[in-house]
C-alpha cells in the first residue's frame, strides 16, 4: 500500500489540522457571532480572505503550525469583533469601514449620478427590478443599493396602494457629495 500512503505521507496530519481548525474557527466564530462570515462589506470581505488564507497555510504548509494558524484565526476574529464593537459607538470608525447605503431609484425616477458613483449599469439596475416583480416603473419606491452590494427594491404592487414609509429611507443618502 506504499503507493497510496507511506509513513512520511503528512495526509493524516493535514486531515487532523483541517479538523481541528474547523473547530476553532466554529467555537470562536459562534463566540463572536454570526455575522462573522454573513453578507460582505469591504471589511467583511478583507476578513474573510485572510481567515481563508490562514487556515489554508496550516494545511498546505509544513512551515505553520494548527496552533499558529489558530492564534491567526482567533486574532484575526478578535480584531473583526473590536472593529464592529467599535463601529456601535465610535462614527468615524463606521465611516472608514463600512459603505453608506446609496439610494439608485426615488419613486420611478433614476439617479443616474448615484448610478454612475456606484458603477452600477442600467442593465443590472433592470434585473434587479424584474427579480422583484416590478412590472411598471410607478411601482418603484426607492431602490437602495445596500452596505454588502445588495439592491433592495422597495414598491408597491397594484393591489396594494399608499405612500411608502420615510422610515424605510433612514440612513440612506439621498445624493453623493
Amino acid at each position: 500500500m506504499d503507493w497510496i500512503y507511506t509513513p512520511s505521507d503528512t495526509i493524516w496530519g493535514t486531515l487532523g489540522s483541517a479538523v481541528l481548525l474547523f473547530f476553532v474557527v466554529t467555537i470562536v466564530a459562534r463566540m463572536v457571532g454570526l455575522r462573522s462570515f454573513a453578507k460582505f462589506t469591504t471589511f467583511d470581505f478583507a476578513f474573510t480572505v485572510a481567515t481563508g488564507s490562514t487556515i489554508a497555510a496550516a494545511l498546505t504548509s509544513s512551515n505553520t503550525t494548527v496552533v499558529e494558524a489558530s492564534v491567526g484565526v482567533i486574532g484575526l476574529l478578535g480584531v473583526k469583533a473590536v472593529v464592529a464593537l467599535a463601529q456601535r459607538y465610535i462614527p468615524w470608525v463606521d465611516n472608514a469601514v463600512s459603505n453608506k447605503p446609496l439610494l439608485l431609484m426615488k419613486g420611478s425616477e433614476i439617479i443616474q449620478d448615484n448610478m454612475d458613483a456606484a458603477r452600477i449599469s442600467h442593465s443590472q439596475l433592470i434585473a434587479k427590478l424584474r427579480e422583484a416583480n416590478v412590472i411598471h416603473f410607478d411601482q418603484v419606491e426607492a431602490v437602495v443599493l445596500e452596505t454588502t452590494g445588495d439592491m433592495s427594491v422597495l414598491y408597491r404592487p397594484e393591489k396594494h396602494s399608499g405612500p411608502l414609509q420615510e422610515d424605510l429611507l433612514l440612513g440612506v443618502e439621498q445624493r453623493r457629495q
